[in-house]
């Protein structure tokens, strides 16, 4: 069983930046794809940055430009930098992974971002 640990999260005001981990207790680069999600309070979960087969990266057309996907396979450990920040990306963000047909979820870390 695949364990995802997000951590980073927090309060931030409008304009600031965080940086999100997932760690993983396997080593990633064994996965077929690791990325983030989130979900707003009242809405339904949604893609922010997902890394694709072909070696792109989709993001979330409201975060493009402002959020950046990467990873250290020597740490097992994905990230999200997330640069000027609004409001509307308070969310609870959630790590992702699949491995051939399994999907697994990390338990999600806080970003609230204040006007």
């Amino acid at each position: 069983q695949v364990q995802l640990v997000e951590s980073g999260g927090g309060l931030v005001q409008a304009g600031g930046s965080l940086r999100l981990s997932c760690a993983a207790s396997e080593m990633i680069f064994s996965f077929n794809t690791m990325g983030w999600y989130r979900q707003a309070p009242g809405k339904q979960r949604e893609l922010v940055a997902v890394p694709t087969s072909g070696g792109n990266t989709n993001y979330a057309d409201s975060v493009k430009g402002r959020f950046t996907i990467s990873r250290d396979n020597a740490k097992n450990t994905v990230y999200l930098q997330m640069n000027s920040l609004k409001p509307e990306d308070t969310a609870v963000y959630y790590c992702n992974a699949r491995i051939l047909t399994a999907i697994y979820w990390g338990q999600g870390t806080q970003v609230t971002v204040s006007s």
